[in-house]
C-alpha cells in the first residue's frame, strides 16, 4: 500500500485538467504539460480533487500508484508555482553569461574552450555576478523533470572536487572536503 499514492491531489481553481486516451494534460498560468499514463493506473476527478488509483494489486501496479501520483502533483505546482535551481560556480575564473536572442548559456569553467549550452523554451535563465562573489545560476521553469536534467548536466561540466571545491554546485550544496598530502 502506497501511502503517497493515496493522498488525495486538491486541483486549484486556475488550473484545468483533462484526461484523454491514458494522455493527461494539465494547462495553468505558466504553461501546460502532458503526461501518459499508464493502463495500471486510474484517475477519478471530483469536486476539485483528483485521485490515483490502481486497476490491479501486483508488483507493478503498486509501484506505478506512487510514481504518478508524484508526477501528477509536480505538474500541477509546477504550471501555478514553478520551480527553481540555483547553481553556484565556485573557482578563480569560472563565469558564466547568457546570450538571450540563441538561448544559449556561455560557461567559463577552466577548460581551453568555453561550454556552450543550448537553454530550452520552458526553461528561463538568469545569471548573478557581484564583484569578489561566485557566480550563480538561476534557473525557473514549470517543468521539473525538465529542470532537474537541465541543473544536473550543468554541474557535470564541472563537479565540485573535495580538495578546494572548486567547480559547479547546487546553492548552499554541503561538499565534503578532503585533506591534501602532509608533507
Amino acid at each position: 500500500m502506497s501511502r503517497i499514492g493515496n493522498q488525495p491531489i486538491i486541483i486549484p481553481n486556475n488550473i484545468n485538467l483533462k484526461f484523454f486516451k491514458n494522455v493527461l494534460t494539465v494547462k495553468g498560468d505558466l504553461g501546460t504539460l502532458h503526461q501518459k499514463i499508464s493502463n495500471k493506473i486510474k484517475i477519478n476527478i471530483s469536486n476539485n480533487i483528483l485521485r490515483v488509483d490502481k486497476k490491479f494489486e501486483n508488483k507493478k501496479s503498486r509501484s506505478l500508484h506512487g510514481l504518478y501520483r508524484v508526477l501528477i502533483n509536480n505538474m500541477i505546482v509546477g504550471v501555478s508555482l514553478g520551480f527553481k535551481k540555483e547553481l553556484e560556480l565556485i573557482g578563480v575564473g569560472y563565469k558564466a553569461t547568457y546570450l538571450i536572442d540563441n538561448k544559449i548559456l556561455d560557461l567559463n569553467l577552466g577548460y581551453s574552450h568555453n561550454i556552450m549550452i543550448k537553454i530550452p523554451i520552458e526553461v528561463n535563465l538568469k545569471i548573478r555576478s557581484e564583484k569578489g562573489k561566485n557566480y550563480i545560476i538561476t534557473l525557473t521553469s514549470y517543468d521539473k523533470q525538465l529542470l532537474g536534467i537541465l541543473s544536473c548536466r550543468i554541474r557535470s561540466l564541472r563537479p565540485p572536487e573535495p580538495y578546494k571545491g572548486k567547480g559547479v554546485r547546487f546553492l548552499n550544496e554541503i561538499v565534503r572536503k578532503k585533506v591534501g598530502k602532509s608533507a
